[in-house]
Order: structure tokens, then C-alpha cells, then sequence
């Protein structure tokens, strides 16, 4: 799986197999290695996070932090996205 960037403990990834149809762009996020129960989140059209789960159950506070992070790298992450799954569709 595609590993995009750290923040602190956290990783923020791709899974490698987004099913078909392709899912719209989200990244997972999880402290340490990834894992299958990441938190999700979808990076909407204008650059910002919505949180689909927190599945990792990451706190609130430092969930947040990292959402803003993400909100800050999403074009990076779009197009990391696109070269990976060959096509764009957004959540909202």
C-alpha cells in the first residue's frame, strides 16, 4: 500500500486495491503500521477533509490536527490518486 506521509505516529496511505468501481478519492489514516481498520477519510473536490469513519479510533483533538495536515498536502494527494488509479471522482 501506498504510504503518502507521516505525521507524528500516524500514517496517512492508500490501499493498493480501492475495489472497482474506484472508490472516490480518501486516504486512511492509522497509528503505526497500516492497518485494515484505518480511519477513512474523503478529500472532497475543494481540498477539504470529511471523515467517512474512525475506525482506529484516533482522538478527536489529534484527529483533527491531522485532518488539516491532510487538507494542506491535498493536491499532492489528488495527484498521487490519479498516477495510482488512473482517474479522479470526489465524494463531494
Amino acid at each position: 500500500m501506498p504510504q503518502l506521509f507521516k505525521i507524528g505516529g500516524y500514517w496517512v496511505f492508500f490501499w493498493s486495491d480501492e475495489g472497482m468501481p474506484i472508490e472516490p478519492v480518501h486516504v486512511h489514516v492509522s497509528e503505526g503500521r497500516p492497518q485494515p481498520n484505518s480511519t477513512k477519510i474523503w478529500i472532497t473536490s475543494a481540498g477539504k477533509c470529511l471523515k467517512c469513519h474512525n475506525k482506529s479510533q484516533i482522538p478527536d483533538k489529534v484527529l483533527n490536527n491531522i485532518m488539516r495536515m491532510i487538507e494542506l498536502r491535498a493536491d499532492f494527494i489528488i495527484q498521487q490518486w490519479q498516477q495510482r488509479f488512473g482517474g479522479i471522482f470526489f465524494y463531494c
